[in-house]
């Protein structure tokens, strides 16, 4: 039996007990940081009207959270981690990684990976389509790339001094594109639940391809 998903409150308390335990210059922990601050502020709009259905958007929020602490866990037990998580928690302290990059690294696997497959999971658990869901997913999507930009500024306040290498590199991600690429993951997903086989290829093809894109965003450049 599938364990019900943590509530907001029960994933910010969780996050919270885990931000001390990062060591300075751990790249899980500069991505924790960051999504902890987009789960405080999910959570703070959850109860001013910015969602336009709370329950469902609490449901969707757990679900996706729950896919990180999942990679966490794995992690801190030596488990085999999915794909989309394992060059971030392998290259945890590569040298030459410029934080900013190890954030961009978590954000690619919980956004083009867990995202997806965290829509159509709650969408099933509610009865619904995943389309019924385009609304908050988008405004969701808002507020990671509301701090994907703050912890841009804060993690590299001027772009034009840093060294070329790095601002290719960076340049691989966009949380636009990663946006509408987890959008239409979720559209395939929906199409192809009545054919499980396609379902699971489909499903470990993206863990894959989005792997792919993290280790790429952690190639050590000249800082």
């Amino acid at each position: 039996m599938t364990a019900p998903a943590p509530t907001v409150d029960q994933v910010l308390a969780r996050m919270r007990e885990l931000a001390p335990a990062f060591a300075p210059g751990d790249g899980v922990g500069v991505f924790h940081r960051m999504y902890l601050t987009v789960t405080e502020l999910v959570a703070a709009r959850l109860a001013d009207g910015f969602f336009a259905d709370p329950p469902a958007l609490a449901l969707l929020d757990g679900l996706f959270a729950g896919r990180y602490l999942a990679a966490v866990d794995a992690a801190a037990a030596g488990q085999q981690l999915a794909a989309c998580w394992r060059p971030l928690f392998e290259l945890r302290t590569r040298a030459g990684v410029h934080p900013l990059q190890f954030a961009l690294a978590g954000m690619n696997a919980h956004i083009e990976h867990d995202l997806p497959l965290a829509v159509v999971d709650a969408a099933r658990g509610l009865g619904r389509d995943p389309e019924s869901f385009r609304t908050d997913f988008h405004r969701v999507n808002d507020l990671l790339a509301q701090v994907e930009a703050q912890v841009r500024q804060e993690l590299l306040p001027d772009p034009e001094q840093a060294a070329e290498p790095l601002l290719h590199v960076l340049g691989v991600w966009s949380i636009d594109r990663a946006r509408d690429a987890a959008w239409a993951s979720v559209l395939a997903l929906r199409g192809l639940r009545a054919v499980p086989p396609a379902y699971q290829a489909f499903e470990a093809a993206l863990d894959g391809s989005v792997g792919m894109v993290s280790r790429a965003l952690l190639t050590p450049v000249d800082l």
